[in-house]
C-alpha cells in the first residue's frame, strides 16, 4: 500500500516536471509569444536545469535540444525509481534493461507530447466558441497551428465551422492507441 502511494508520488512529480520541460520545448519550437504567464512560469520552474544543460548540449536548427534531453532524462529517472520501488532487479541483464528503459522513456515522451497537443487543441476549440479573444488564444494558436494546418488544408469548413480540431484529436487518439501503445507494451515486456 505504501509502495503504491510512493509510486503515485514519483509518477506525479516526475510526470509534471516532464510536462513542464516538454511545454517549454514546444513553445519555443512553435515560436509562441515569449512574454506570457505560462512561459514565465515554465522558465522559472525549469531554468535551474536547462541553463547548465545548454552549455553541454547545443541547439540544432533553432531547437532547444537541451530541454528535450532533460525531459528524456527525467522520464528515465522516473522509470528507474518506479522499477526500484516495485522491487525489480537489473543485475543479470543490466545493459538490456537500461536500453529498454531508455527506449521506454522516449516512447513515454512521445505519448506525453501527443497528450499535450490533444489538450491544447481541445482547449483552443472550446475557447473559440466561448471566448475567442481570450489572452491565452495567441499562445494556443501558435502551439496548435503546426498540427492543425495539415487538416485545415485538406478539410474544408462545414457551415463556417472548422473541423480540423476534430480530425486532429481523432488522429492523435489513433496514434496513442495503435503504434504508441504497441511499442510501449513491447518494450515493457523486455524489462
Amino acid at each position: 500500500m505504501i509502495t503504491d502511494a510512493l509510486i503515485f508520488l514519483v509518477n506525479t512529480a516526475f510526470g509534471l516536471f516532464t510536462v513542464a520541460l516538454l511545454l517549454r520545448f514546444y513553445l519555443q519550437w512553435a515560436r509562441a509569444p515569449y512574454r506570457n504567464p505560462l512561459s514565465d512560469f515554465l522558465h522559472a520552474l525549469t531554468d535551474f536545469m536547462v541553463r547548465p544543460a545548454r552549455r553541454v548540449i547545443p541547439g540544432l536548427w533553432g531547437l532547444d535540444l537541451a530541454t528535450l534531453a532533460l525531459a528524456w532524462v527525467v522520464q528515465l529517472v522516473e522509470l528507474f525509481f518506479v522499477l526500484y520501488l516495485r522491487g525489480y532487479q537489473m543485475r543479470p541483464q543490466a545493459g538490456l534493461a537500461f536500453a529498454a528503459m531508455a527506449l521506454l522513456a522516449g516512447i513515454m515522451l512521445v505519448k506525453i507530447s501527443l497528450y499535450i497537443v490533444m489538450v491544447a487543441v481541445i482547449v483552443q476549440a472550446v475557447l473559440t466558441w466561448i471566448n475567442p479573444y481570450s489572452p491565452v488564444m495567441p499562445l494556443l494558436n501558435s502551439l496548435t497551428r503546426p498540427f492543425l494546418r495539415w487538416f485545415q488544408r485538406r478539410v474544408p469548413p462545414v457551415g463556417n465551422v472548422d473541423l480540423s480540431p476534430l480530425f486532429a484529436v481523432i488522429v492523435i487518439q489513433l496514434l496513442l492507441m495503435l503504434p504508441v501503445a504497441y511499442l510501449e507494451a513491447s518494450v515493457a515486456r523486455l524489462l
